[in-house]
């Protein structure tokens, strides 16, 4: 059961639980859940070596967040979104740097509260570490 939001704590959750998701249809299913609430989502899968990728995975993010109606195409929300990614991406840089990644960004949006979630499996070979970055701005609506 989805309750409704409060605020930036709970918009981190929903961030999480989208990042967490296995399958577009488990994504669609929590993103329509979502909705019915007024929180807008987006999730998107990433992977490649850690350093290199940073800004193709910012990227990804504000790409993936304007395309589901999260943001809007503004200054404002672009930066928003970019920052709390940035922001979580740093959180798991100590374990990541140099090996690669694998996972997904889940987006959340309740009003003025944007949150990030990156989810990735991180290593070489299958000697995988996981790791959860989490990043919250605050936006215009």
């Amino acid at each position: 059961m989805v309750h409704a939001p409060t605020g930036s704590k709970r918009i981190a959750a929903v961030a999480i639980r989208m990042a967490l998701t296995s399958d577009r249809e488990e994504e669609k299913n929590l993103k329509n859940e979502f909705a019915k609430i007024g929180i807008k989502t987006a999730a998107v899968d990433y992977g490649g070596e850690f350093v290199p990728s940073v800004a193709k995975i910012v990227e990804r993010a504000v790409v993936a967040a304007k395309r589901e109606g999260v943001i809007k195409d503004t200054h404002a929300d672009e930066g928003a979104v970019a920052g709390a990614t940035r922001e979580a991406l740093a959180q798991i840089m100590p374990k990541a740097v140099g090996l690669n990644v694998g996972g997904k960004i889940g987006i959340a949006r309740y009003q003025d509260h944007i949150s990030v979630a990156v989810f990735f499996g991180i290593g070489l070979l299958h000697l995988d570490e996981v790791a959860i970055g989490l990043g919250h701005r605050a936006a215009p609506q």
